[in-house]
């Protein structure tokens, strides 16, 4: 058990740009029923966590009220109930929020073991990302071995191990990228095809690829006049995945092509799901994909680490090329 009572934290001073952003003293919360308590080393930088700061995504009720989805580092202490962790452990979590701080509380359910050869900051990469990207291309998508895969925005942190994982389980995988840089960068993490969007329609360009069978899985972040196109290039019986919506809520929807290619458009959000489905996720992921990122097989990759109270500048930067996630470290690696 800790004894330390107060810590640093990142708060909001109000919603805007990522000046907004400001370190602050909050005491140490105390882990309750079935809660874990964990001394954070390193936090994962996501783009809810910017939408958070911009007001367009509040934290469901009862979560703090800073941000951070993802943490990793030691257990400090247990609630009543937690029967699988002990102080010490070397543990990532996936938060409802609160993220942004020197400790985090975290339900027990989705609290999940550092795999070994793996450090804290590459840990922190983990939660949210890998999270999502199994529960929309393999759960809600169904992505199968042998089905084509396209993921929007490749070099993001979601894309990065969309990316790697389709590849791994066995899907022909094409992605949009803003480089040619980037769009190598992609097909060294298993991309088969990476379209420079800047150069050319991602739709013109793969309309032949695979033999022109289309696409049966797309991850879609970009939403806007993504949508459209990406039902241009969906396969029969092909499902078309929403996760965001970058380039704006609302896009043009040809409902005959829909019906004559029997397709399937769906979308969801992680944050506030409940903490029963968050924990069979996670342990579905830590059955399925723990031993990928053990043998080295999958990664996370991170582009640029800050220190906490710097949060500020982390956000800024992504709005900055980057390949991977951006990490905050609360203490040394």
């Amino acid at each position: 058990m800790t004894t330390q009572t107060d810590m640093t934290i990142v708060a909001l001073g109000g919603h805007g740009g990522p000046e907004v952003l400001k370190p602050r003293r909050a005491p140490v919360p105390q882990p309750g029923a079935g809660e874990v308590l964990i001394a954070v080393r390193a936090a994962g930088v996501n783009r809810p966590d910017v939408l958070q700061r911009m007001g367009a995504y509040p934290p469901p009720p009862g979560a703090p009220d800073w941000p951070g989805l993802e943490v990793a580092g030691t257990v400090a202490a247990v609630g009543p109930g937690v029967s699988r962790w002990r102080e010490g452990d070397r543990v990532m979590a996936l938060l409802s929020g609160g993220g942004y701080a020197e400790f985090a509380l975290a339900d027990e359910g989705a609290v999940l073991p550092i795999p070994g050869g793996i450090g804290f900051v590459e840990a922190a990469a983990i939660p949210e990302t890998f999270l999502t990207v199994w529960h929309n291309v393999f759960q809600r998508g169904a992505l199968k071995a042998g089905e084509t895969f396209l993921v929007h925005g490749g070099t993001s942190g979601i894309g990065t191990v969309a990316i790697q994982l389709a590849h791994a389980f066995g899907a022909h995988v094409a992605t949009t990228v803003g480089s040619d840089d980037k769009a190598e960068a992609a097909r060294r993490l298993g991309a088969d095809r990476a379209v420079n969007y800047r150069q050319e329609d991602f739709a013109t360009a793969l309309k032949d690829w695979q033999d022109g069978r289309g696409i049966d899985l797309t991850l879609d972040m970009i939403g806007g006049d993504y949508l459209p196109r990406n039902i241009e290039v969906a396969a029969v019986d092909g499902r078309i995945v929403q996760i965001a919506h970058l380039n704006g809520r609302k896009g043009e929807v040809d409902l005959f092509a829909i019906m004559r290619k029997r397709l399937t458009l769906t979308g969801s959000t992680l944050r506030a799901r409940d903490k029963a489905f968050k924990a069979a996720l996670a342990a579905e992921l830590e059955a399925k994909v723990w031993p990928l990122l053990s043998e080295g097989r999958v990664k996370p990759l991170v582009d640029t680490t800050y220190p906490l109270e710097k949060a500020s500048e982390a956000h800024a930067h992504m709005d900055v090329d980057h390949i991977g996630k951006i990490v905050l470290v609360a203490s040394p690696e």
